[in-house]
């Protein structure tokens, strides 16, 4: 099993939540990890928790990122940062794939700096999953989603590199063997949207190995018609926090309601495993992390206010990239443009 280096000091969390989380998937896993930070705090910390010795190293690391941070500043003039460390270790070829917490646009923006892009990539996109609905038997009730953050505005050419990139990695990870890939729109018009939405459309439409399905809308995108989207990062970032709200939201007001009816109440008494269900599936703990694709290492970026089980789960989708050749897989399906 590859070693996955994890930035310890990024995160609401951290270093606390984070090396309890690789603590765990120590004593649960042969995965070996690099922690990076504070050498002293990551080793208080370890005292005063099972671990298994065989499976952590600790790397030190002199300062840190902190999620307030301006990101353009943190990473010009952090290079000694946690973040900057664990990633010089990948690039190197120390470690296999880097796990971070951290602030997201210092994340993106370190990774430039120091982690190589695939041939012919020209911009990273952020992926990240989301629930939906199931249409057949066996579909993952997860869909991948990306850009959803890495990027403002893309080229047609960008978008269709994502499609390739989400299509091996729902491949690769999820196990899906013919992800169903769609462009993000205002309809499902192939001329719909602007130019590059509608050059987009017909790139994806003509690249062959590719399961194109068209144009979706927004009201499809928890419906069972695509295992992966394809959208430019601000729209898909609004879509991504969108969709955390949405479960919860639906789940608090209903709970808040209930106490002033009867009728309230007892409907929250039966629809309790349902709503507990639908909480679990919106809880992005359970789903480890988003990796960031377009570079020739594999970096998964954990949500910032990740707990322990949030970092275990990023860490094991980490080393299962790594161990499973997801970046081979990315070159090879990119190398057939």
């Amino acid at each position: 099993m590859p070693t996955v280096a994890v930035d310890v000091m990024g995160g609401e969390h951290g270093p606390d939540a984070v090396v309890h989380g690789v603590a765990a998937v120590s004593l649960q896993s042969d995965i070996d990890c690099l922690l990076v930070g504070d050498e002293a705090r990551i080793q208080k910390i370890l005292d005063s928790t099972a671990y298994n010795p065989e499976r952590i190293a600790i790397l030190h690391a002199a300062e840190a990122i902190d999620a307030s941070e301006e990101p353009r500043s943190a990473v010009r003039y952090k290079r000694k940062a946690s973040l900057f460390v664990a990633l010089r270790e990948v690039a190197a070829g120390r470690c296999a794939a880097v796990v971070s917490a951290g602030n997201a646009a210092a994340a993106i923006g370190a990774s430039l700096r120091e982690l190589t892009l695939l041939p012919g990539v020209r911009t990273a996109a952020m992926a990240s999953v989301y629930p939906r609905a199931a249409e057949h038997a066996g579909q993952d009730p997860l869909a991948l989603a990306l850009d959803v953050g890495a990027t403002v505005r893309c080229t047609a050419d960008e978008l269709v590199h994502f499609a390739v990139m989400g299509s091996t990695y729902a491949r690769v990870i999820s196990r899906v063997a013919e992800p169903r890939v769609a462009l993000l729109n205002m309809g499902r018009d192939p001329l719909q949207g602007d130019a590059v939405l509608s050059a987009a459309h017909r790139r994806l439409r003509d690249r062959r190995g590719l399961n194109f399905v068209g144009n979706i809308e927004g009201h499809e995108l928890t419906s069972g018609r695509a295992d992966v989207v394809v959208c430019e990062g601000l729209l898909g970032n609004i879509v991504l926090k969108l969709l955390e709200s949405v479960a919860t939201m639906a789940v608090d007001l209903t709970a808040a309601a209930a106490p002033r009816s009867w009728r309230l109440r007892a409907g929250m008494a039966i629809m309790a495993t349902g709503s507990d269900g639908l909480r679990a599936l919106a809880d992005y703990s359970s789903y480890g992390g988003a990796p960031l694709l377009g570079f020739e290492q594999v970096f998964i970026k954990a949500h910032g206010r990740s707990q322990a089980p949030a970092i275990g789960n990023a860490v094991k989708v980490a080393a299962k990239a790594a161990r499973d050749g997801l970046i081979p897989a990315l070159k090879a399906a990119l190398a057939d443009d």
